[in-house]
């Protein structure tokens, strides 16, 4: 069986962390900058951060389009926090000149959960994730608003949808990568894994 190339998207935020949980879970894990090492993998994580940040950069660096075109053709893409906020559709709040990059039919509320001090963990039943529920670190999280018919809702928290997969597609509010358990980097592993390249 092939073993997946999957990028992290190296803007800004987490993505030591992302790599480490990716080649844990047995992946060929880059970082991608440009519009070329995008081309290169099977799969893209998309880390947490500043989502208007990420977004900006995306555009300085001639990544925004390519990013669009490659998750609309069914890229695997697998965003956490910020980057569950650049694969919504549609954004409750947006601030001024913040785009995303859509691929999930879905409204997020940014920062929904509250300020970065406001930051807590908390166990996440996470359908196609077996064994014991995920240990989620909600860090100045988003949640999702409301979901469209081909949206699969995989986990909520206190009532708000913090887990969601639309083919190609999958998103967390919390971020995996920081506990150690690779379960969910694992579950996009395979995601990619069935993806062009790697299926070759």
């Amino acid at each position: 069986m092939t073993t997946p190339v999957v990028g992290v998207l190296a803007l800004q935020g987490d993505v030591r962390e992302h790599l480490i949980a990716l080649a844990a879970a047995d992946a060929v894990a880059r970082p991608v900058r440009r519009p070329e090492e995008l081309a290169e993998v099977d799969g893209l994580v998309i880390p947490g951060g500043e989502s208007t940040t990420i977004s900006k950069l995306a555009a300085l660096f001639g990544l925004l389009d390519p990013l669009r075109d490659r998750v609309r053709d069914g890229l695997p893409v697998y965003g956490t926090c910020a980057g569950m906020i650049m694969l919504a559709d549609k954004i409750l709040d947006p601030r001024s000149g913040q785009e995303t990059l859509g691929g999930i039919d879905m409204i997020v509320r940014r920062n929904a959960f509250g300020r970065q001090n406001e930051s807590f963990e908390a166990a996440v039943d996470v359908k196609g994730v077996p064994g014991t529920p995920v240990e989620g670190v909600f860090i100045r999280a988003p949640w999702v608003e409301s979901v469209g018919a081909e949206v699969e809702v995989l986990a909520e928290h206190e009532g708000h949808i913090v887990a969601v997969r639309q083919g190609n597609a999958l998103a967390t509010s919390f971020h995996p990568e920081l506990t150690g358990d690779h379960r969910v980097h694992a579950l996009f592993v395979e995601m990619a894994r069935g993806n062009g390249r790697a299926g070759s």
